[in-house]
């Protein structure tokens, strides 16, 4: 069995939410700089790279890339032969405590959906584990912005809806959404499983590098198509026009029921802060 110490857990979680809502990831930069030499609206290319300037600036003067720092996600991939002694949602949520105190991150969590007294240190963090075999370690993190979560949706579709009730529901959602998620945006989509279980599907999709693509040849076509779908949207980058309103689609699918087609659509903001790392 492999031992992990729960303080490096603390610390390691604290230096990646700061990292996450300072630096973009340079493939996601990448991807905005070339999406700004592609967009056809001079407006548009004017948006991308004030974008462009915002994310360079963020990093060099280590400040936050948006005033809105999220809601701390957590991903924990666990080997079967790790062991932890104590809380490992405890330590966790430390780390959070940490990055969003001494960090200077704004505290987006309220205590109660209803009576909305913040917790004034951004937990607790949305915590979800998976068991694999071996003595491997992985974490990876998300600030999710509230703007994007909002225009996110889950749908129980019929299996006779198919490919096409899938596209028109994606197309229908980032359309409704225009510029309220900051575009260009990413999105994750999840299809099969149940209803919680797409939903986690979408949200997985996000943490996948911002290059790569569905190993399902299903879901990577889907991908391709729907992404150039979108762009024809007009929406443009932050709603103000343009043949660039996302970076990239996501699709992570599951076995599910005869009777169901579960699809879990997760926006995502042209920011795309996440970090991962394995102890």
């Amino acid at each position: 069995m492999r031992k992990i110490e729960l303080a490096d857990v603390t610390a390691k979680i604290k230096d990646m939410f700061i990292d996450a809502c300072e630096c973009i990831p340079e493939n996601v930069l990448n991807t905005i700089k070339q999406a700004a030499a592609e967009e056809q609206s001079p407006l548009g290319r004017e948006v991308l790279g004030k974008i462009v300037e915002n994310d360079l600036l963020a990093a060099d003067k280590h400040l936050p890339l948006c005033q809105d720092t999220g809601v701390a996600v957590v991903m924990l991939t666990i080997g079967s032969e790790v062991v932890f002694e104590g809380d490992i949602y405890q330590a966790v949520n430390e780390g959070v405590r940490q990055a969003y105190t001494q960090g200077y991150l704004r505290k987006s969590v309220v205590r109660h959906p209803l009576d909305r007294v913040n917790t004034k240190d951004n937990t607790p963090a949305i915590v979800h584990i998976k068991v694999v075999p071996g003595d491997t370690f992985r974490i990876d993190v998300a600030p999710k912005g509230g703007g994007s979560e909002n225009m996110s949706t889950v749908k129980m579709l019929i299996p006779a809806d198919g490919e096409a009730g899938i596209k028109k529901l994606v197309l229908d959602t980032v359309f409704n959404a225009g510029g309220k998620p900051c575009p260009p945006v990413i999105v994750g989509i999840g299809i099969g499983g149940n209803f919680e279980k797409c939903a986690l599907l979408a949200k997985e999709a996000l943490f996948r590098e911002i290059d790569d693509h569905s190993s399902d040849p299903i879901a990577r076509r889907l991908e391709d198509e729907l992404l150039e779908e979108i762009n024809k949207l007009g929406i443009g980058p932050m709603g103000f026009g343009g043949t660039r309103t996302c970076l990239a689609v996501k699709v992570n699918v599951y076995p599910c029921h005869i009777a169901s087609l579960p699809v879990a659509i997760n926006v995502q903001c042209h920011a795309a802060r996440h970090k991962s790392c394995t102890l």
